[in-house]
Parts: C-alpha cells; sequence; structure tokens
C-alpha cells in the first residue's frame, strides 16, 4: 500500500522510536560481547529506532569484580569498542553502550554514545555504590574525580568526557538525550534532574542491577517518577542472562517511561536477547514543560552547566507506523482493576462538590430534571449519593421528568423507573402547553399549524424546562443540578442562557460522555444505590443518545440520533482529550485516532460488546475532526465562558474559565483547518 510518508510516519508527529537491548554475554569476553551487540544494534536499526541503549559495563559484563585491572580486559575492551564503530559506520542509530575505561591512571565506569563510526562522548558514572552486595569504590572512581574533560579513544581525539554531556540530535526537534549509570538514579538529586532543567527530554540509564525480591517494583517507582518529575523520557536497561550468578542474579529488565506512563518494558528472566522497542512522544513532553510555570521556576534555581554534544541522525522518510498502542477511549483505563478505581474517584469527587455546596449554602433541597438519557442519569445518582452523605433523605431530591413533543416512550419510561428506584420525590411536567404559548407569542409558525421544527422549536422546549426547574428551585427552597457534561461543552452541544448550559452547579461539567457510560455501568455494577436502581441503569445504557426535540415517526425510540450531527462521541472525546489537554496539531491528533481506531484491536474494548465495536476510516477521521475544530474554537467559546461552577475531575482537562481553561469567546478557527489539510483525504 504506497501511503503518504508525510503523514504516516511517527517521526513527522513529534515521535521517536528508541530501542532497549538486552543481549547475550559473557563475562570478562569483550570481543563475543561486541559481537552480541551489534546483532541486537542492526535490529533495533531495521526496526527504524533512532536510539539503541544496553546495559551498564555490558561490552566487559558487570559482575568481573578484581577483572577490572586485568590489562588484557581492558584492551579487549577497547578492541571491541573498536569493532562496533566499524561495523555501524553505515547505521544511521545512536548506539549507547557500558564499558570500563582507563583514563589518566583512574578507572572509570562508563557510557559511550557513538552514531556512524564516531564516539561523540563518553558518559562517566557519578554515585558509585559500596554498601550491600555492592564494592565499586574497589575498582572504580566517580565522575568528579576525572582530571580531563576530553579523552582519545579508538583512534578518536578529543572526545568529551563527564558527567556534564547533553547530546542534542537537531534533525529531530525536541530530541536531547542524558546519560546516567545505575546507582545515579538512587541519589536523592539524580544526575538527571539538572539535565532536564537544562534541556534534555529523554533520560538514558545503563544499569547492571542485579535482581532481588520486589527490586523490580522499586525500579518502577524510580523511573516512573523521575520521568514524572522531569517531564521527560527515563529509558532503564538492567543486565540480564549471562552476568555471573557467583553471588547474585539477573533478570534483564528494560522499561521506557514517559512523564509517569510506562510504554515499554521487556521480559524479565528471558534466556534470550532482547530488542524492545517503545515510541516516545517528544511532543508531548515539550507541551508538558511549556504549560509548567514550576518546572522554569526549577530551572532558575538550579542552573547547572552542561556541555552539548551533536548528533547528526538524521529523520527516517519512509512510512513507519507507531507500535506503540494509543487508548481509544483516553479517558477511560482499559485495564479493570484501574477502571474500578477512576470510576470510584470521578463519582465521589462529584458528590463531594455538590455536598460541599449544600453545606456552604445551608440549602438541603435539590431540583433536577431527568430525560432518562445519559447525563440526567449519572447526575441524579451523584445526587443520590450526596444526600446519603450528608444523610439527608433522598426525598429531598426534587426530580422532574418533562416531556416534550420528541420524548420517546423508552427514555420515559426509563427517567420514571429510576426516580422510583432511587426513593427521590419525583414528579411530572408537560412541557408542550408552555412552549406552545411561546412560540405563539413570537409568532413562529409552529403555533399556526405549520411543522417547523427549526433551531427555535428546538430551543424553546430547552428553555422552557430549565425555566421550570430554576422556578421549582425558588419555590422548593432548592439548588438546580446541571446535567450537561464536557462532550457538550467542548462541542457547544446545549442551548445557551436559560437552556441546559446554565443551572445553580452542574455535577458532569469535566466528565465526558465515554466516561459517564463506564461510571454508571460502575454504580450499577457496584449495586450503589440497590438492586432495582442497577436495573433502571442497565437500561438507561442501551438507550440511543439523543436531544429528542424533534418528533418522528415512531414513540418507542428516539427520532434524532445525536451523534449522526455532531459525530461519534468516542471519536470527538478523543478529539477533546488531546486538544485540551496537550494542545496537539489537528494533524497528529488524526495520526494518532488512526492508530486507534483503524482496527478493531480485542484489547481496546474495555466492556463493549462485539457488534457495538467501530473502526473509522481517516477519511472519517478528518470530517469528524474538522467538526470538531470548527464548533471548539470557532462556535461554542461563548457558552464555556460562563458555565456555572463545577468540579474538576479528571487530568484530561476542565472547560470551566475558573478551572482549567481561558480562552476569548470570538476566537477564530483558521490555523487548525489549515493544519488539517496536511491530513490525506484517502488511506
Amino acid at each position: 500500500m504506497n501511503r503518504n510518508p508525510e503523514f504516516f510516519n511517527l517521526y513527522r508527529h513529534g515521535f521517536i522510536r528508541v530501542a532497549t537491548c538486552i543481549p547475550e554475554l559473557k563475562v570478562s569476553d569483550p570481543l563475543y560481547n561486541a559481537r552480541k551487540t551489534l546483532d541486537l544494534v542492526r535490529q533495533a536499526h531495521e526496526r527504524k529506532a533512532v536510539l539503541a541503549v544496553f546495559p551498564e559495563l555490558g561490552i566487559s559484563a558487570y559482575s568481573n569484580e578484581d577483572l577490572f585491572f586485568q590489562e588484557a580486559l581492558l584492551e579487549s575492551v577497547r578492541a571491541g569498542l573498536e569493532s562496533i564503530l566499524q561495523e555501524t559506520v553505515s547505521l544511521d542509530i545512536a548506539v549507547v553502550v557500558g564499558a570500563p575505561l582507563e583514563v589518566e591512571g583512574g578507572l572509570y565506569n562508563c557510557a559511550i554514545a557513538m552514531h556512524k563510526g564516531i564516539i561523540k562522548g563518553i558518559a562517566v558514572k557519578s554515585y558509585l555504590p559500596n554498601y550491600r552486595e555492592f564494592y565499586e569504590v574497589r575498582q572504580f572512581r566517580p565522575s568528579h574525580e576525572l582530571p580531563v574533560d576530553a579523552v582519545d579513544l579508538c583512534g578518536q581525539r578529543d572526545v568529551p568526557i563527564g558527567a556534564d554531556l547533553i547530546f542534542s540530535v537537531p534533525g529531530i526537534e525536541g530530541f536531547r538525550f542524558f546519560i546516567e549509570i545505575c546507582e545515579d538514579l538512587w541519589a536523592p538529586i539524580p544526575p538527571s534532574s539538572y539535565a532536564a532543567l537544562a534541556g534534555a527530554s529523554v533520560m538514558i540509564n545503563l544499569s547492571a542491577s542485579n535482581i532481588t525480591v520486589g527490586k523490580d517494583e522499586y525500579r518502577h517507582s524510580l523511573a516512573a517518577n523521575q520521568s514524572a518529575r522531569c517531564m521527560a523520557s527515563y529509558i532503564y536497561t538492567a543486565a540480564g542472562f549471562g552476568e555471573s550468578t557467583t553471588d547474585l542474579a539477573w533478570d534483564g529488565h528494560a522499561i521506557v517511561y514517559e512523564n509517569g506512563n510506562l510504554i515499554s518494558e521487556s521480559t524479565r528472566f528471558s534466556r534470550e536477547p532482547q530488542v524492545v522497542c517503545a515510541d516516545i512522544d517528544l511532543g508531548r513532553l515539550a507541551t508538558d514543560r511549556v504549560r509548567s510555570n514550576t518546572f522554569h521556576a526549577a530551572r532558575a534555581f538550579h542552573r547547572h552547566a552542561f556541555r552539548k554534544v551533536a548528533v547528526d541522525i538524521r529523520m527516517p522518510d519512509e512510512e513507519i507506523l507507531l507500535k506503540r498502542e494509543i487508548a481509544r477511549f483516553p479517558y477511560v483505563p482499559v485495564q479493570a482493576a484501574l477502571r474500578d478505581r477512576r470510576c470510584y474517584e470521578v463519582y465521589n469527587i462529584q458528590v463531594q462538590g455538590i455536598a460541599k455546596r449544600m453545606v456552604s449554602t445551608g440549602i438541603k433541597n435539590l431540583v433536577i430534571g431527568v430525560s432518562g438519557g445519559l447525563d440526567s442519569t449519572h447526575a441524579l445518582v451523584v445526587c443520590a449519593r450526596a444526600m446519603d452523605t450528608l444523610g439527608l433523605p433522598r426525598t429531598n431530591i426534587k426530580a422532574y421528568t418533562m416531556p416534550g413533543y420528541a420524548t420517546s416512550r423508552k427514555t420515559y419510561n426509563n427517567a420514571k423507573a429510576l426516580m422510583a428506584a432511587l426513593r427521590v420525590e419525583a414528579g411530572e411536567i408537560d412541557i408542550r402547553p408552555g412552549s406552545e404559548r411561546m412560540m405563539k407569542d413570537i409568532s413562529h409558525p409552529y403555533a399556526d399549524g405549520e411543522k417547523l421544527y427549526d433551531v427555535t422549536f428546538e430551543n424553546v422546549q430547552a428553555g422552557q424546562r430549565t425555566s421550570i426547574l430554576f422556578r421549582l428551585a425558588n419555590f422548593r427552597d432548592a439548588l438546580v443540578v446541571g446535567t450537561g457534561d464536557l462532550s457538550e461543552l467542548a462541542l457547544g452541544w446545549s442551548t445557551y442562557g436559560v437552556g441546559d448550559q446554565m443551572s445553580h452547579y452542574n455535577v458532569n461539567a469535566s466528565v465526558p460522555k465515554t466516561l459517564i457510560q463506564y461510571v454508571i455501568r460502575w454504580v450499577a455494577e457496584k449495586d450503589l444505590l440497590g438492586a432495582e436502581a442497577s436495573l433502571s441503569l442497565k437500561a438507561i445504557l442501551e438507550t440511543e443518545i439523543s436531544p429528542e426535540l424533534v418528533p418522528g415517526a415512531a414513540s418507542d425510540e428516539p427520532a434524532q440520533k445525536t451523534e449522526e450531527i455532531i459525530g461519534p462521541y468516542e471519536l470527538q472525546d478523543f478529539n477533546t482529550f488531546y486538544t485540551v489537554r496537550y494542545g496537539y496539531l489537528p494533524s497528529k491528533i488524526a495520526f494518532l485516532s488512526w492508530s486507534a481506531w483503524h482496527d478493531r484491536l480485542e484489547g481496546q474494548w474495555p466492556d463493549v460488546p462485539e457488534e457495538k465495536r467501530n473502526e473509522y476510516s481517516l477519511p472519517e477521521i478528518k470530517h469528524w475532526l474538522s467538526v470538531f475544530i470548527r464548533r471548539f474554537f470557532k462556535l461554542s467559546q461563548y457558552k464555556r465562558s460562563c458555565i456555572p461552577n463545577a468540579p474538576k475531575v479528571g487530568s484530561g482537562g476542565s472547560l470551566s474559565p475558573r478551572g482549567d481553561y481561558r480562552a476569548p469567546s470570538d476566537s477564530e478557527d483558521a490555523p487548525w483547518l489549515e493544519d488539517l489539510k496536511k491530513v490525506p483525504d484517502t488511506e
């Protein structure tokens, strides 16, 4: 298939592919180890990686003990390095290997960075462990004892050496890597912390790290936290099979983290060599740093001098698709246990929000409109739990279903059943008489018998419902609880003013539609509100999403289908997440969306029945993204600029002008639509 390499190439969208390599090795046989290292370098290059990282002292093996003092071993190490340099002249990939080097009469634990046969620099270990099973001070000296800042090695003169080298790749924007070695990460302030503040975005750790019970978990913790604190990627490789087991064991643990998130991991205890690739999103790291004033404040307080070394890697220009899994539902974890925790947190954040508002106002009653759809259902179950939390009767919830011209029998029955199951005070008000009076007052043709179902016809109904709720709140000494969600706010899919855009407090405002579905399902499966309520919730989850404002031929199903108008919520929530959370270009969002949605991978479908599993072509993705851009940037901000108070729920963002997102109400969408043109019209 001849696809456009300008688009279908991960490097064109701010990603790089790196390889963590665990080679087969023999203790004190550097030439053998060099050959095995080369085998994995070639594999990494074939997989289109631009960086290959190997374990600590991998050319000699880590567990040589006093053999490091033998000149024969050190000479063989240099010969092994020379063979790697010679064999990689034609390979456009940066290679980082570990080796012991003698410098000015001292022995140093080093990481040699090379590219196309040239040694670009030598990183030196700063912190040498000398406790428990480690005795490195017996053989090696720390970086601060280096008497020089350049050495001659393998016939190459004036090679930079030290713990102050940042390697910059001019041909790949944002790619600057720093190397530290094993124990450096265990230090209270790892050297990579200062390197990050000096601009390094990718941290490399060459480690040997023998394995003891539970140590892998600690490695994960260290790498995850360091990558998060530095807003960087952290690449960690540990020695594997082949190291001496005289007193220790090794598991070959390689992990790659990106700002706290694990994106790649090796198979531990494997006897086979491994090349584990990871696609790192440099664009995400850059965006996170741009937005964090804390990161830049730390930079001002902790300025350390680093030498910059250029590594002229050429960006691959052919088709290279992502191997990294992109979540179709970025707001919803795929893993069941994590999804359980997220639903618990979302639900309780919302409950806390409305409960605090009730306590602070002294008002003990809530008014809510219940349509039988997802949003009002979710808001109602939040209100029910809030009443339980405050020790108040659920009858303090004054819930009203307000049927109109297009209310289907299904949603009407859903609303009635849910209110009964929750034991709230339920009421019903037909909005048609009031709506007809309004249309007669404004001389709308519908009042004279003409079936004109225009936007005025729709919004008269939405406004009538909200107006009634506010007056009920006055009458019942209550707060009006809003039901609109994050997805609708992003797309402007709400009626402004006296409509569903307004309330006294909106519990759903930063919860997207896709997540609401899962939280409702979680509430039902946990039977948090009783078995009868759980049955009602499950029935509501099966109902088509619709505003129910335009009458249809059948009375048992909604006539309007929201997603046919504004796009599938699973796509639009994806667009919202990457627009609000990271500010990505539309072309990158489209690439990520296509990478996530162009097939039906089983692992990406948490609790979604087979018949409802979708896949989207690039033209579909581009079309709905254009709809999103138009509605988000051009049409809808004025509604978001004056939304009611609402709790921020997730790190994916809130659109509240007070909480997380500020934008002018009269902005244009031209720059985003212009970038969208980069997306091909065909696959």
